[in-house]
């Protein structure tokens, strides 16, 4: 089995090679405006995490005190169930699921798309795992993730036929970092990765190394 960074690498040489020039240019432009921006550098290592509730994708509310009085949370934030980077880590994640719980902790997924969409998301990847939505960015913005979709980058994603604000329920077509924290029992965040660029992922046993 391949690990979750080999798999993103061979997506992106196919990428590469079956892309549009344009395409790809602009797409690269826009990660590294968002680079250079500063902007939704996220929550950093002893900070506190805003003690959400969301519901997941089967209906029910969850809620992170209630989950942090069993142990730690891992907590990924992920763009959507159309991102293929994301599908490839929510695997990876569930590949490693078992491991995680053993080690007393619990693994929480957010997207700012609507349950049916986080439902879609959670079937097709037949996740194990709490799916959550946050319509609206609203606890996104809490962790200090969210950006703006510049108005070029928003045109080459219709063009694909991909609608966000379809799946997300708004027309802001704004997005969160792909970001992964670790969450203590006492709320404070003990590990914080927020890459800029919306391919690279941290590896799931980089993370449950730091349990």
């Amino acid at each position: 089995m391949n690990s979750l960074l080999e798999e993103i690498k061979f997506y992106k040489e196919q990428f590469k090679q079956k892309a549009p020039a344009e395409k790809q240019r602009l797409m690269a432009k826009a990660t590294q405006e968002l680079k250079d921006s500063g902007m939704a550098s996220g929550l950093r290592v002893g900070e506190s995490a805003p003690l959400f509730e969301l519901p997941h994708a089967d209906g029910t509310k969850v809620e992170l005190q209630s989950l942090l009085e069993k142990g730690p949370v891992i907590v990924t934030f992920y763009r959507g169930g159309w991102c293929p980077y994301c599908n490839l880590e929510l695997r990876a994640y569930q590949r490693e699921l078992a491991t995680i719980q053993e080690k007393g902790a619990t693994l929480v997924a957010i997207s700012p798309e609507t349950p049916d969409y986080s439902l879609s998301t959670k079937e097709k990847n037949e996740l194990d795992f709490y799916v959550l939505s946050d319509v609206d960015n609203q606890v996104a913005r809490q962790f200090d993730l969210v950006f703006d979709m510049p108005d070029y980058l928003i045109d080459v994603y219709k063009a694909s036929g991909l609608h966000v604000d379809a799946h997300n329920g708004n027309e802001d077509w704004q997005l969160p970092k792909p970001a992964t924290f670790i969450i203590e029992s006492d709320g404070t965040i003990s590990f914080s990765d927020v890459p800029a660029d919306y391919t690279e992922r941290v590896d799931p046993l980089t993370v449950i190394g730091k349990l």
